[in-house]
């Protein structure tokens, strides 16, 4: 049958993240653990379900953004409750200002998500988190009106008391919405909570997640999971006091992340990897952070790594070609590329990056808008690109970037934040550990070639 050509752009979306429960979304999946250095959704599941599942784990999870972190999350969270667990998914975007993020702010989103996840689960009253929201709302007051506590929906828990019911999803909810635009009501919310956020992580763990896990166990699950997704998107500007955002939520108040009362997974900014302070990071951590890297489409002798190219290329004919199996798809790309080898350059210029192959794509259908799509449409698209990428490079920077591709190493915090944020240097892994190198789309950028 003929390939719909709008059908096969909107499948290339590279905003979309894959959620394998969706039967759509499992067709496009690929695994690609066998090239990137080891099975890290197998490591997180079995670090819950086989050597802890009784006793609350954290575990930090990391890698480039864009580069699958999100689907492989949605892998784990399927995986987990085929286990038996109950998991709370969320992307922490949706409810913090990634600008500005305290502790207080994280804990509360997910007590905010956990109680809006739990079936109709009946616990005790929570007092002190009720006292906590109402002090809240009253030192909000003049800007927040009629912060009520609302029978529960479909889904929320509902706390008995002298014949009410209230929502706590609701009653937090009301407030971090208000605050999440609004720097000043924030920053009021903060000085609230500040103080108090021993109080607040005590009642959270004694009024909200041991009752819901024992009440998950009466009901047969095996306890509760909560995976907050997107933290690793929190800007590193400094605070107030001249605290880097990221160092101070992810290693001075560590604690806090750390001592919840169930089974927990933060995404961490990559850039952390290369703090000062990652020494004492691993520290408030019971094990190493968990890091994504590249699919490898190059070796570090910068030979091709054709088992990582030929998965990246399963990638892009699946999404054109879902019903057909890997040799039949192979068979087909002709009938979508004008030669082979325009697939293989388009897979081995993405520098093995899932969001950015599927930009490159997406941007190429949408300049050929027919099919076969060709090479020279696609050297098009990455001359655009490169020049896009390569503006805002300083000549300092151009030097760092000589010194990666030569050294396949990245050394100093600066450097690194200059180079990774952008997606100019990507990080693989091999049997011999984590090496670097320059995106080969700016690798044949004129710049790069001078004094190299």
């Amino acid at each position: 049958m003929p390939l719909d050509l709008q059908q096969f752009y909107k499948a290339t979306n590279p905003s979309r993240t894959l959620d394998i429960r969706n039967p759509e979304d499992r067709q496009y999946y690929i695994d690609f653990a066998t090239v990137r250095g080891g099975e890290i959704i197998r490591e997180l599941k079995d670090n819950i379900t086989f050597f802890s599942p009784d006793e609350p784990t954290c575990v930090l999870f990391t890698g480039h953004i864009g580069c699958g972190k999100s689907t492989e999350l949605l892998r784990l969270k399927a995986e987990l409750e085929d286990e038996g667990f109950h998991v709370v998914y969320f992307e922490s975007s949706e409810d913090l200002e990634m600008a500005d993020v305290d502790i207080g702010d994280v804990l509360l989103a997910i007590a905010r998500r956990v109680s809006q996840s739990l079936d109709a689960i009946k616990i005790e009253e929570p007092k002190k988190l009720k006292e906590l929201l109402q002090g809240a709302a009253k030192v909000l007051n003049a800007d927040i009106q009629g912060i009520k506590f609302k029978p529960p929906g479909i889904g929320e828990v509902g706390v008995s008391t002298q014949g009410e019911t209230f929502s706590l999803a609701f009653g937090i909810g009301e407030i971090t919405a208000k605050v999440k635009s609004d720097g000043t009501l924030r920053e009021r919310l903060n000085q609230y909570l500040g103080p108090q956020k021993n109080q607040l992580l005590e009642a959270i763990n004694q009024e909200l997640l041991i009752p819901a896990i024992a009440s998950l166990k009466q009901q047969g699950k095996k306890g509760l999971a909560v995976v907050v997704d997107n933290l690793d998107r929190i800007d590193n500007r400094q605070k107030a006091w001249g605290r880097p955002q990221q160092e101070y939520l992810f290693v001075d108040q560590s604690e806090y992340l750390a001592r919840l009362k169930c089974h927990l997974v933060y995404t961490m900014p990559l850039a952390l990897k290369f703090s000062n302070d990652y020494g004492n990071l691993t520290q408030r951590f019971p094990e190493e952070p968990k890091v994504l890297p590249m699919v490898p489409v190059q070796l570090r002798d910068s030979s091709d790594c054709a088992p990582g190219i030929e998965l990246l290329k399963q990638m892009v004919l699946t999404r054109a070609f879902p019903e057909l199996d890997e040799t039949q798809r192979l068979d087909a790309i002709t009938q979508l590329f004008d030669n082979p080898t325009t697939l293989h350059r388009l897979c081995q210029v993405s520098g093995g990056h899932a969001r950015d192959l599927l930009r490159l794509l997406n941007d190429w259908i949408k300049k050929e808008r027919k099919i076969p799509l060709t090479r020279d449409t696609l050297e098009a698209v990455i001359r655009s690109r490169r020049n896009e990428m390569a503006m805002p490079i300083s000549d300092d920077e151009w030097e760092l970037l000589r010194q990666v591709r030569q050294r396949k190493k990245v050394s100093g915090d600066q450097g690194y934040q200059t180079l990774i944020r952008s997606r100019n240097v990507f990080e693989y892994r091999d049997p011999e550990g984590s090496w670097f190198d320059v995106n080969p789309i700016l690798a044949e950028a004129p710049e790069l070639q001078a004094n190299g």
